[in-house]
C-alpha cells in the first residue's frame, strides 16, 4: 500500500513538472508546438553542421536536401527568441554561410542557363 502511494506522489509531481515546463513555454510567448519544433530543429542543426562541413563535396541532390533541411530548420528557429538558442548561433550562422553559398551558385547556374 505504501508503494502506491510512493508511486502516486511521484507521478503527481512529473505531472506537476510538465505543467510548471508549459506554463513558464507560454509565458515567454512561445507555443509548445513551436518549441517542441525547435527541440526537434535543434537535432536537426547538428547534423546539418557536420553536413555543411563536406560543401564542396556535395553533390547536386544532396545540396537540394541541404537547402529543404535548412529551410524547415530555419524556420523552426525565427519562431523562439534567440536568447534561448544562443549557444548554437555560431553553429546555426555556419549553416546559414553554407546555405547561402549553395543558394548563390545555383542561381548563377539558372542566370547562365537562361542568358543562353
Amino acid at each position: 500500500m505504501e508503494a502506491i502511494a510512493v508511486i502516486l506522489i511521484l507521478v503527481l509531481i512529473i505531472i506537476a513538472l510538465i505543467a510548471f515546463a508549459i506554463m513558464q513555454i507560454r509565458m515567454a510567448g512561445i507555443k509548445v508546438k513551436d518549441f517542441w519544433s525547435f527541440i526537434e530543429a535543434n537535432e536537426n542543426l547538428d547534423k546539418l553542421y557536420v553536413f555543411s562541413k563536406k560543401y564542396n563535396k556535395m553533390s547536386p541532390q544532396e545540396k537540394v536536401i541541404f537547402l529543404q533541411e535548412t529551410e524547415k530548420m530555419s524556420d523552426a528557429f525565427e519562431k523562439i527568441p534567440s536568447i534561448i538558442w544562443e549557444e548554437e548561433y555560431s553553429k546555426y550562422r555556419d549553416v546559414m554561410d553554407i546555405y547561402r553559398n549553395i543558394r548563390l551558385d545555383r542561381w548563377k547556374e539558372a542566370s547562365k542557363k537562361g542568358s543562353k
